[in-house]
């Protein structure tokens, strides 16, 4: 259960570290507008939060990571709560993105299925 949870986790902070380069590199981009459902006007105004936002993605990608070297390397106990606790973070962004507009359902399964297989794994395999 542990490999699929640090398998998941690899994929959560793969995704993690997509919306860090669409939130803080790609912004303005048309295609970033269309995968957030931003027009024109909303998304420079919004440019700067989403830059730190981005940076918030990169982290928990970071420590999602961290956390399957720290399991890989034998450090069980470290790793496995780094890994639960950024997929949890993860999870719980992707569960505020749909309650804050549901027409971003996809978006929001996209950034936290993988988390929220990690996790269940994560916590059955302990």
């Amino acid at each position: 259960m542990l490999i699929a949870a640090a398998i998941f986790a690899v994929v959560a902070a793969a995704v993690a570290f997509y919306f860090f380069m669409l939130e803080s590199l790609r912004w303005a981009e048309p295609e970033t507008a269309a995968v957030f459902q931003l027009r024109g006007a909303n998304a420079s105004a919004t440019a700067q939060l989403a830059y730190n936002l981005g940076f918030y993605n990169l982290f928990l990608a970071v420590g999602a990571g961290l956390g399957v070297v720290l399991l890989v390397a034998g450090n069980a106990v470290a790793g496995l709560t780094l890994m639960t606790f950024t997929t949890a973070c993860m999870l719980l962004a992707a569960v505020v993105l749909v309650l804050s507009d549901r027409r971003l359902g996809r978006l929001s399964l996209v950034q936290g299925g993988p988390a929220a297989l990690s996790l269940a794994f994560s916590l059955l395999g302990t």
